[in-house]
């Protein structure tokens, strides 16, 4: 077990299988040093927990948490094209989207989420630049969807 999945199971959490593309699309790619992943949905099993729109259907609360599901689901992406998280030297970039009732202004709080398990699971290495977009509508009327860029070590 790597270390960064250890670090995973101290904190209670397992890495889930990556999510299947939903369209013609890779989960992640990698150029050079880089992982790019596609936008991840807090898919859970095969299916999202909760739909709709953060601020009416889906309380901030709830989309923080979607949004650690996210970042999980991420990491599972990294790992298909690294074979291996302990070769994430730091997570570069992340970008979150929100889909928002049109009132709601709390994006960055909700992408906290994201940020908030790589930092718990990566140390230092978690540390990030980050994106948090309102949108209108999201796949599958999912209220979170996370991307992220590492690099990796060679």
């Amino acid at each position: 077990m790597s270390a960064v999945e250890a670090r995973l199971a101290e904190l209670g959490l397992t890495l889930p299988a990556v999510v299947p593309p939903l369209a013609a699309y890779q989960p992640a790619v990698q150029s050079g040093p880089y992982v790019f992943t596609a936008g991840q949905l807090p898919m859970v099993d095969g299916k999202l927990p909760v739909t709709g729109k953060v601020g009416a259907e889906v309380t901030p609360e709830e989309a923080k948490q979607l949004a650690r599901t996210c970042a999980l689901n991420a990491l599972a992406a990294v790992k298909s094209v690294a074979g291996d998280l302990d070769r994430i030297a730091r997570v570069v970039k992340v970008v979150g989207f929100v889909a928002s009732a049109s009132d709601f202004t709390g994006q960055p709080a909700v992408l906290n989420g994201a940020s908030e398990l790589l930092g718990e699971v990566l140390g230092d290495k978690g540390v990030h630049a980050r994106s948090a977009v309102g949108v209108a509508v999201l796949p599958l009327d999912a209220p979170v969807e996370v991307e992220i860029q590492v690099e990796l070590v060679p």
